[in-house]
């Protein structure tokens, strides 16, 4: 299965080809989007809300995200993996910003780096582009800065508003990035958006005219049942699924009809050589998660 690269997928755009775009935090999920034939695989900094418990993505470190990524890059074949550069890890300096993604590449084993701003990450994205890694830009809805906005609240409601997030756009493209993720915007000024620049939009609640989506997995599942956005679409429900599974794991625990003797090994049969393949791939995945 041939892996997917910057300039295949930054060609989609002129070949009205949609990009697929999933976030996940871990191997087991990854082999399974990567099986779906999705195109990109972003490990975001919202692993501080989905997998830590946080309230927003400002606790997340770099280490947290290289730890992540080095575990979905585990289970992809065929989808481009890219990293979340997390808060304040590339906003000091154009150099820290290189350090970072350098750290991200090499440790995180991502393909490309996803960072939020504008027009002053301009000069950011194109230090980190000239080194030869691969940038994501992304603007409207910067979670990193929900402090300034006010909250997670959707962006370019006024003139001025949709004026600033077009230059946004545009600065990040101009600098290098290969595509850039619209969150939170009106339809409208995400499609201005996708027509004036050259390269694919990524939009996640941002309508229907960008080149291509992004949802997180677990959202998308349903297993985060309270987050409810308008622009979330639920192709699953996990979340009720999977307490119903652990309720009748539970029930049958107590009352002791699990395990039962399909699910036990026996000195006085053959049934404990069926455990050997259990034992085999268990070692298996013990090795592989130790390189």
């Amino acid at each position: 299965m041939p892996k997917l690269t910057v300039p295949k997928i930054a060609s989609y755009k002129h070949r009205n080809k949609k990009i697929v775009m999933v976030t996940a935090y871990d191997a087991t999920f990854a082999r399974l989007i990567d099986q779906a034939k999705v195109d990109m695989v972003l490990v975001g900094d919202s692993l501080g809300m989905v997998v830590q418990g946080h309230n927003s993505t400002l606790p997340v470190t770099v280490d947290d995200v290289i730890y992540h990524c080095r575990a979905v890059s585990r289970g992809l074949e065929r989808a481009h993996l890219c990293a979340d550069m997390p808060f304040m890890s590339y906003k000091i300096s154009p150099e820290q910003a290189l350090e970072t993604a350098g750290k991200m590449v090499q440790k995180g084993r991502a393909e490309s780096v996803k960072l939020e701003g504008g027009v002053k990450m301009a000069e950011t994205i194109a230090k980190i582009v000239s080194a030869g890694i691969p940038v994501v830009g992304h603007v409207g809805l910067t979670p990193q800065s929900m402090h300034a906005m006010g909250g997670f609240k959707m962006q370019g409601k006024t003139d001025p508003d949709r004026d600033r997030i077009i230059k946004d756009a545009k600065a990040v493209t101009d600098a290098g990035a290969f595509c850039v993720v619209l969150e939170s915007m009106p339809l409208e000024l995400a499609q201005a958006i996708t027509a004036e620049i050259t390269v694919p939009t990524i939009g996640i609640g941002a309508g229907l005219h960008c080149d291509g989506q992004v949802l997180v997995i677990y959202d998308m599942l349903g297993m985060n049942e309270e987050f409810t956005p308008r622009f979330l679409k639920r192709y699953a429900e996990l979340g009720q699924m999977t307490r119903e599974a652990v309720s009748q794991f539970a029930d049958e625990v107590r009352k002791g009809t699990f395990p039962a003797e399909k699910h036990s090994v026996s000195l006085k049969s053959d049934l404990s050589k069926q455990a050997e393949p259990i034992y085999a791939q268990a070692t298996a995945r013990k090795t592989e998660s130790e390189q």
